[in-house]
């Protein structure tokens, strides 16, 4: 018989995860307080806090004014290791502006091994000469024979995502590419400027332009080869500000992009999202998010709560994106009986959030590479009148 997957975890309607990149974070209590405000629901000093599964960056050589792992005390080092292994650091963004060479990148490799941290998201940083890509972000971290080369170290060490500086106006990807949206009556010559320039990447990809074959198809994820030969999985980020996907990329601009307009697209397109952002960036404020900055994760946390929007880290969305694109599965009925059979090279913790859609939710039978789970949950309708089973998608535990 003939099953089918739903596209987002049941019964949201659409994913996202909000990506900010640690630049300019002025120390740990900034670091920190965020990260507390965001996944807690603890009294903070920005404010109570909103309660939502958010991650991090981290990375470790950099000017002595920002926050970063070898810029921090051991206290704030130990408080990274947490984050790792609870899953609320979840990228490795770039090894930073002063990591100049292999032997740095072996020696953060050892620092995170050696305190079994492990992440397998890589976000490429600025113009970091160890970053991987080439167009964008000017990296040699993947040419052989260069100071900077450690692709190989860094790879072998798990790094299974990269980000090479793709960023998209396009709101949710996973669907069909549209331009709505985009544009804004009250902002018409910035947006229109913004479309215009998401409509020339487009044809461009279409024509055959690597660095833009992401944005024509619209794809959150597509395979791609380092310049060493090996070969990764790249994810594109989105920045849907109607000035462009470098506006409003801070802690006070966060307000203005991530607005109930964006969610409700997104959630209308039954779509994945992996927002581009610095929460970190305070612009030397004495107050580490603006009032229309808290007000927006709260306006955010209510689409959680009301089970709209499925609200993750980056990690994890990927890691879920990336199962849905490689499961195989069948489904044999018999009498009041269906036994369904998930096929997937993964670990069965990448299956958290899969939906499958069943004729009835009784007398079904589950197994995962022919090991039987039993771990699942009966769903009822859902908006397509189908009835559904799914693995269960529990909530990162805070450690901090």
């Amino acid at each position: 018989m003939k099953i089918s997957t739903r596209n987002i975890p049941y019964p949201y309607s659409a994913m996202i995860a909000i990506c900010s990149d640690l630049d300019e974070t002025p120390d740990r209590h900034t670091y920190f307080e965020i990260m507390r405000f965001l996944n807690t629901k603890q009294s903070t000093s920005i404010g109570p806090g909103a309660g939502l599964e958010i991650g991090n960056t981290i990375y470790f050589d950099m000017p002595n004014d920002q926050f970063a792992y070898w810029n921090t005390d051991d206290i704030g080092r130990q408080m990274v290791q947490a984050l790792i292994k609870s899953g609320h650091i979840d990228c490795l963004h770039s090894y930073g502006d002063l990591a100049t060479t292999r032997s740095q990148a072996y020696r953060n490799l050892t620092e995170l091994n050696r305190n079994n941290c492990f992440l397998k998201v890589w976000v490429d940083h600025g113009t970091a000469i160890t970053n991987f890509d080439s167009q964008i972000m000017k990296g040699k971290g993947d040419v052989p024979g260069t100071p900077s080369y450690h692709s190989d170290l860094t790879m072998d060490y798990g790094i299974k995502f990269v980000w090479r500086g793709r960023v998209t106006s396009i709101i949710g990807q996973n669907a069909p590419r549209s331009l709505t949206g985009i544009g804004r009556r009250q902002h018409l010559y910035p947006s229109s400027k913004t479309l215009l320039k998401e409509l020339i990447k487009g044809l461009l990809g279409r024509c055959g332009s690597n660095k833009y074959k992401m944005h024509s198809q619209n794809n959150l994820l597509t395979r791609t080869n380092l310049r060493d030969g090996q070969n990764t999985i790249e994810f594109m980020r989105c920045n849907p500000h109607w000035g462009g996907v470098s506006s409003y990329d801070t802690s006070f601009g966060f307000w203005d992009v991530l607005t109930s307009g964006v969610i409700e697209r997104l959630i209308e397109r039954n779509a994945f999202c992996i927002l581009y952002t610095h929460l970190g960036k305070t612009n030397n404020e004495p107050k580490i998010f603006s009032n229309k900055t808290i007000e927006s994760f709260y306006n955010l946390a209510k689409y959680a709560e009301e089970k709209k929007i499925l609200i993750t880290t980056t990690k994890r969305l990927l890691e879920y994106c990336f199962m849905k694109d490689q499961i195989s599965y069948t489904a044999n009925h018999n009498g009041n009986e269906i036994s369904i059979h998930i096929s997937y090279a993964g670990d069965i913790l990448d299956l958290q959030g899969l939906t499958i859609y069943t004729p009835f939710t009784n007398g079904i039978k589950l197994f995962f590479n022919k090991i039987q789970i039993n771990n699942y949950q009966h769903n009822p309708f859902d908006e397509t009148g189908l009835t559904s089973i799914s693995i269960p998608w529990p909530k990162l535990d805070y450690p901090i």
